[in-house]
């Protein structure tokens, strides 16, 4: 399923380019990356040391030679300026403090001409159907975690701005919505984010949320499709 989240990628990759993927966690999509144009070079950058060995191992296991892993902080990237095609992330740019320190360090490695292709969340545009008032009060507690996390549940709307600000070019924007995981499943990783927040810190406004969450995982199936801001640019 992750592999096909680099669809909008794929035809900007050409034989003997040297690829980074930026957040790569366990590796799937760096994976699809070294395996998609002959010769081509993939190194999968990530800060979580435990996700790095999971995803040379998955390597490994499927004999991938093109590709390699390093942990690294996606805002000091141990690469040379100009020494890089392409630059590739999902699901990163929501995640960090800084998103445009990090798209500053991928136009910095990147060479003249080189893409950067980013893939980011906007939970404000995400289809959940039926979307009760249980839905949203939790979803509302999870987001907040998220914040506190340093994070933006809501980046994809910015990301198309961060890019130019970060002085790319010819930038293309496009919204694509995957069904990565199911109503009822969404509903249970809700629950369990936030009473797991609420064990660790008693918070009211947590608690709530939690309590919504309870709710709404026990109020039967649904639809989900998360909303993914794809964007293609020219350094």
């Amino acid at each position: 399923m992750l592999e096909g989240y680099a669809g909008f990628a794929l035809p900007r990759l050409e034989p003997g380019m040297r690829v980074v993927d930026v957040g790569c966690g366990r590796g799937a999509i760096t994976l699809s990356l070294g395996t998609a144009a002959h010769p081509i070079s993939v190194l999968g950058v990530d800060a979580d040391v435990a996700e790095v060995a999971l995803a040379r191992k998955s390597a490994e296991r499927a004999r991938v030679s093109t590709v390699d892993f390093i942990a690294a902080c996606p805002e000091g990237l141990p690469l040379p300026s100009s020494s890089v095609d392409l630059v590739f992330s999902h699901a990163l740019l929501e995640h960090v403090p800084q998103p445009q320190a990090v798209l500053a360090e991928c136009a910095r490695v990147l060479r003249p001409g080189g893409t950067l292709a980013v893939s980011t969340s906007d939970w404000s545009k995400a289809k959940l159907r039926p979307k009760t008032a249980n839905v949203d009060a939790a979803l509302r507690g999870r987001h907040l975690l998220h914040r506190r996390a340093g994070g933006d549940p809501f980046a994809g709307r910015h990301v198309a701005d961060w890019v130019v600000r970060a002085g790319f070019r010819d930038v293309r924007a496009k919204a694509r919505f995957h069904a990565e995981i199911g109503y009822r499943e969404l509903a249970e990783r809700v629950e369990a984010e936030l009473a797991e927040a609420i064990h660790i810190r008693q918070d009211q406004q947590l608690a709530s949320a939690a309590r919504s969450a309870w709710m709404w995982v026990r109020n039967g199936n649904g639809e989900f499709a998360q909303c993914w801001m794809e964007v293609l640019a020219t350094r």
